[in-house]
């Protein structure tokens, strides 16, 4: 018999993230060699240093592929919600990068304005290499772009716009020449000022949403309305309450407390949460894990149950107060409900021989005796063959 095994959605993922950047850093590559040859044949002091700017993008491409290829890993005993993280702290990182791009390319602007010396004075084949880097980093940008949209991959979205950085400074070039051309020789200095403010502005956004995720921010306040009903639809659940929802890397999990009848057993309890977990993970995009947690009532503000004693302590108590019944003779088996601040017990008796007078006359004195045990509220008892 054969067997189709589906590839693991993790490791798809790192592929794609891994094939964008590595297209990304071969096109960094020939650029920043060719701006770096063409700017040593032309005597291009800025076009040498568009070329370094360049080669220097490869350092961020190697720490996404880095960041991709851990962020993907299973989870383990150390890290048992996985390790996507991983690429939020790289986004972080390439979000510092963009910032000190436009602090770099400000600072430069600058010091150009106040010497006229300074000023660029760029050539033809700066102009043509200007426009081919221009073109190219803006297709890299697209493609990035758009795979870190299907994705929801922050850290490639953050890539991207570093790769545009790139193009961004080449159109400066371009602005350059045809300021000079035009009479105005400052004008890519003025240009290269308003771009950096923009660079600053999409690192910040970058680094502020990756810190939001660090810190466990919730998702969207629609989306987390959509979990909720979609919670509420599934046949069982009264209510919900203490929903939380965070982020991981592309990944969503959803912590939940579920109130159902407190009467029903443990494993129909059981079901019912693993229902809602299934349902989330399989109709909610990106929702990678659910935590149920199954209430017999409302513990959102109070657990008005914390204080009462376990099963161990309340069966001694009742124990005491039946002595005399020959309980031990006629107790099949005894059901404990924690509610509204009582143990409330269920009692279940082997009818035997008993008739219907007997019957009622053990009924009251079990419940009458039990009610008097320490933290024991309503008392039922429940005659079996």
């Amino acid at each position: 018999m054969s067997h189709t095994h589906l590839p693991d959605p993790r490791h798809v993922r790192y592929r794609e993230i891994r094939k964008v950047t590595l297209i990304g850093s071969v096109v960094d590559l020939v650029l920043g060699v060719v701006k770096i040859a063409v700017g040593l044949f032309a005597g291009s002091q800025a076009l040498i240093a568009d070329g370094v700017h360049s080669l220097s993008d490869l350092a961020t491409d190697f720490l996404v592929i880095f960041a991709a290829k851990h962020a993907h890993r299973e989870a383990d005993e150390e890290h048992p919600y996985g390790h996507g993280r991983i690429e939020t702290v790289a986004t972080v990182a390439l979000g510092v990068a963009l910032a000190i791009v436009a602090i770099g390319i400000s600072i430069d602007a600058f010091r150009r304005m106040a010497s006229e010396e300074a000023l660029l004075h760029h050539g033809v084949w700066a102009l043509v290499i200007a426009l081919i880097s221009v073109a190219s980093k803006e297709y890299i940008y697209q493609y990035t772009a758009r795979v870190a949209r299907r994705l929801r991959s922050n850290m490639m979205h953050a890539n991207a716009w570093h790769s545009r950085s790139d193009a961004i400074s080449s159109i400066i070039v371009v602005i350059g020449v045809g300021g000079a051309m035009a009479g105005f020789p400052s004008l890519d200095e003025v240009a290269a000022i308003a771009v950096a403010l923009m660079i600053a502005k999409i690192g910040w956004d970058l680094l502020w949403t990756s810190l939001q995720e660090l810190i466990d921010k919730a998702l969207e306040p629609e989306l987390v309305e959509d979990i909720r009903q979609r919670i509420l639809e599934v046949d069982g659940v009264r209510a919900c309450h203490m929903l939380r929802t965070r982020t991981s890397g592309s990944d969503s999990l959803v912590d939940v407390h579920l109130q159902v009848d407190p009467t029903l057993s443990v494993s129909e309890g059981h079901q019912i949460g693993e229902r809602v977990r299934k349902r989330l993970i399989g109709e909610v995009e990106h929702i990678a894990d659910v935590t149920v947690h199954i209430d017999p009532e409302d513990d959102e503000l109070a657990s008005p149950c914390d204080q009462l004693p376990l099963r161990d302590v309340v069966l001694e108590r009742l124990a005491r107060q039946w002595q005399g019944l020959g309980h031990e003779q006629w107790l099949e088996r005894i059901v404990l409900h924690y509610l509204d601040g009582k143990v409330h017990v269920d009692v279940f008796v082997r009818r035997g021989d008993l008739g219907q007078d007997a019957q009622a006359e053990l009924s009251a004195a079990i419940r009458t005796r039990a009610a008097q045990a320490e933290d024991v509220g309503e008392v039922q008892v429940y005659f079996s063959d």
